[in-house]
């Protein structure tokens, strides 16, 4: 059996890593400023991390949600605590897309409505609902395309306002700042007006952190920086630092009955190791002062490179944006000067997600490959 071919790959097979580094079998060391999409949070091979997940395995790795489950309790008190949001409640499940399409069901269930409004460039997942409300027609399949979306621009209130006001959007969803689309965001006027409108209108908001949560973008969750709230907020990614996490947030405002919401394998015990795990060490290595010290650092050091366009995002959920495609580009960082970027819809954007542990010297590293890589494509 072959596997089914659905991803370009690079030639490189890695086997070790290590904080920021990942190691290829032939032993060549790679700086990572990707994280697998977003992914690993507290850094490759943290140990307490590992500690945490074999100890785990060593008592019990899972049983279903028909049980008492402590690790579950304990994962949502610690989450709560450092997000700020200790009065909602947490249902767990095990990627973004799931969180998703839990949080599109939640919004339905509660007001009986279905049509939902989300943003261009959007992305929130390749299954039924969440990819539905995804702006890519690539991978929206027939079957998907029987939920109805209206996609609207970002930060032009009044045309979502018109919509809200028809009465018939169930949720509104967003992305704290969107990913594959390119590193845009709503303004803070923006956000604040959406949160109005869909109290008025009895449409519920759901904030899309599954990229931008976990301290990625300098605060806790990204919607944060607006002051604002959320009445569902979706997470994944970073909350199990490559362990299959995921989960909503959900505001006071919902009433949980039995069978509203279901998994199999959300809240497993191993899971919920992996996610107390990542809190732990966000919290005892101070990450999210290290978030906004390095991206301090890194506004201040891509200024010694010529022909960016501008710089996109928040903390360490960054876009580099050129005037060209950066294909070449990116292909050569990796190839070339070992050092892994992510691409966009924007065709003329570098991603750069790193590990919240990366430091200022890795950025050092990296505005110097830059910089070399732009003069050799340039010759």
């Amino acid at each position: 059996m072959n596997l089914f071919n659905v991803y370009p790959l690079y030639d490189i097979t890695p086997v070790k890593a290590i904080d920021c580094t990942i190691i290829d079998d032939k032993g060549v060391e790679y700086l990572d400023l990707y994280s697998g999409h977003g992914v690993i949070s507290i850094g490759h091979t943290q140990p307490d991390y590992v500690a945490k997940l074999k100890n785990q395995l060593d008592h019990l790795g899972f049983y279903s949600n028909a049980i008492q489950n402590p690790l579950q309790v304990e994962l949502a008190q610690k989450l709560g605590k450092l997000s700020g949001l200790e009065d909602y409640e947490l249902f767990l499940c095990s990627s973004g897309a799931e969180a998703n399409e839990n949080a599109l069901k939640l919004a339905s269930f509660h007001n009986g409505k279905s049509r939902v409004v989300a943003f261009d460039n959007s992305f929130h997942g390749r299954t039924s609902a969440a990819v539905a409300v995804t702006d890519n027609k690539k991978i929206v399949a027939p079957i998907n395309a029987q939920q109805v979306v209206t996609f609207l621009p970002l930060n032009q209130i009044e045309l979502v306002e018109a919509e809200l006001a028809k009465g018939d959007v169930t949720a509104v969803i967003i992305e704290g700042i969107q990913g594959v689309g390119g590193l845009d965001q709503g303004t803070t006027e923006f956000f604040q007006a959406l949160e109005k409108a869909c109290k008025k209108h009895d449409v519920v908001l759901i904030l899309d952190e599954v990229q931008s949560g976990y301290g990625r973008s300098g605060k806790f969750f990204a919607f944060q920086h607006h002051g604002i709230n959320a009445d569902i907020i979706s997470v994944a990614k970073g909350m199990g630092n490559g362990f299959p996490v995921g989960a909503i947030l959900i505001s006071p405002k919902f009433e949980a009955s039995f069978g509203l919401l279901g998994t199999t394998f959300g809240g497993s015990h191993l899971s919920c190791a992996a996610g107390i795990a990542v809190l732990d060490v966000i919290e005892k290595l101070d990450l999210q002062k290290n978030v906004n010290e390095v991206y301090e650092y890194f506004l201040e050091k891509i200024k010694e490179v010529e022909g960016i366009k501008q710089v996109k995002g928040k903390g360490l959920m960054l876009g580099v944006e050129f005037d060209f495609d950066v294909a070449a580009l990116r292909k050569k960082l990796i190839i070339e000067k070992h050092i892994f970027t992510g691409s966009a819809n924007n065709k003329n954007l570098l991603r750069i997600l790193p590990p919240l542990t990366v430091k200022k010297a890795d950025i050092d590293t990296f505005v110097k490959a830059l910089k070399e890589s732009l003069e050799e494509l340039k010759n």
